[in-house]
């Protein structure tokens, strides 16, 4: 025992910047660890305070012009994942119901050969929703992008935006924050996949320091483009 204490004292005398920067090295971890616990917290809060009152039942939720379908996952046969499908429901039942005039799909068609959009599209053009009243956002690549992009190229001013419940908080505020006058409508139906719902739950975590970064430097969505006028020529259609 006296021999291995002698040889690391040794070592640590032959060494001392090593250990120093170990040390330092450990230091900065730590702090780092403390900032990123901080920043979650403060934006998860922040999230939650803006989405405060906004959130509703199908039955509950005011009536707005627009209802704004937040894209999710489409299977290589190109039908929409047990998640996006429930979330289309929402909006059939919405506009079913008279609550909204028209539905903006918004989801990734980054690749030619995935189409978050036209899938979407489909399945509610195949359960009565009039071709005319929905309306396809083929950039909205992320929550920021979809909200950003409602409102800067399509013009939409008030919306319910429609997702997952875990997700409503988020896609709420950032809608708010975008300037569309919001309510949400949340999904709790897939539930039944709770492996997939833990996972992306605990994802908003980090998403919600995302969307504080998202909104605080104001970048523009990954593809602005120029305005489009198909949710005003379609509630022009009456």
């Amino acid at each position: 025992m006296r021999g291995l204490t002698a040889r690391w004292r040794t070592w640590r005398d032959e060494h001392r910047w090593a250990v120093r920067l170990i040390r330092r090295l450990l230091l900065v971890g730590a702090a780092g660890a403390v900032l990123l616990a901080v920043a979650t917290a403060a934006s998860v809060a922040w999230v939650r305070d803006d989405a405060e009152g906004h959130m509703f039942a199908a039955a509950d939720v005011p009536a707005a012009p627009v209802a704004l379908v937040l894209g999710a996952q489409v299977e290589a046969d190109g039908t929409p994942s047990p998640f996006l499908a429930a979330r289309l429901e929402i909006a059939r039942q919405l506009f079913d119901a008279g609550k909204v005039k028209v539905v903006l799909v918004s989801g990734d068609h980054m690749d030619w050969d995935y189409d978050e959009p036209d899938a979407m599209r489909r399945w509610l053009v195949d359960r009565g929703v009039p071709a005319e009243k929905v309306v396809l956002d083929h950039a909205g690549f992320d929550t920021y992008d979809s909200c950003a992009r409602a409102r800067r190229v399509f013009g939409v001013r008030q919306a319910t935006v429609v997702t997952q419940s875990f997700h409503l908080p988020r896609a709420v505020a950032l809608c708010r924050q975008a300037g569309i006058e919001t309510n949400g409508v949340g999904d709790d139906t897939v539930r039944r996949f709770a492996e997939q719902w833990r996972v992306s739950a605990t994802r908003e975590y980090g998403a919600c320091v995302k969307a504080a970064v998202d909104v605080l430097s104001g970048r523009d969505p990954v593809h602005l483009g120029r305005r489009e006028t198909g949710v005003d020529d379609a509630l022009r259609a009456g």
